[in-house]
């Protein structure tokens, strides 16, 4: 078997508990165009996949049904509105040291359903951006989770074979077993730490 080379984080859920944020956020932005946006549907059908794919769901599933273009463009008020929640990111306290620590061994990357353009502000933010050797987001592949192009396309960019992931989402675990890597499942961004010391040793 091959050695492990590098290890894969999902953003949302893994590195930090982003998606009450994400959802009241889309909430707030969906119910002026009369689309209610409970946390039971969002957590149920919508945490690990695009937004886009999200909006299509919900656009095709209104009575009546609703074209997904008008959604899509409320979505730069609702990363206004992200940004604005998450001024102070509250990663967990270990988070850097470990990160830093595991940098010396393996090369590391943020594989996320969300745009860079809301990740990467909130890894600066909490001082830990400078740790990840490239972050793929929502935006850099065509096929979304479930499909496995975003850590093949995040394993390609960093010149590596074998990969451990970190998901916690039914479509990120797929993603992560389809592109053929170990996926650990991560119920909570306090367990991370713990997760890994006991696979690694």
């Amino acid at each position: 078997m091959c050695p492990l080379q590098a290890i894969f984080f999902d953003f949302d859920g893994v590195l930090l508990d982003t998606e009450p944020v994400h959802c009241a956020c889309w909430a707030e932005v969906l119910a002026p165009a009369g689309l209610p946006l409970t946390w039971e549907y969002y957590r149920d059908h919508c945490i690990g996949i695009d937004d886009r794919d999200m909006l299509r769901t919900m656009a095709r599933q209104a009575d009546p049904p609703r074209d997904w273009d008008s959604l899509w463009a409320l979505y730069p008020a609702k990363k206004q509105l992200f940004q604005a929640r998450m001024t102070a990111p509250p990663f967990e306290p270990s988070l850097a040291g470990m990160l830093a620590g595991l940098h010396r061994q393996f090369k590391l990357a943020v594989v996320s359903s969300s745009s860079c353009t809301e990740i990467e502000p909130l890894l600066v933010a909490g001082g830990i951006w400078q740790h990840f050797d490239t972050i793929v987001g929502g935006g850099d592949v065509n096929r979304h989770k479930p499909a496995p192009d975003p850590y093949l396309l995040a394993a390609a960019r960093l010149g590596v074979e074998t990969a451990l992931v970190l998901e916690d989402s039914a479509a990120g675990i797929a993603s992560g077993r389809a592109a053929g890597f170990e996926v650990l499942i991560v119920r909570h961004p306090s367990e991370l730490a713990g997760l890994l010391r006991q696979r690694l040793g």
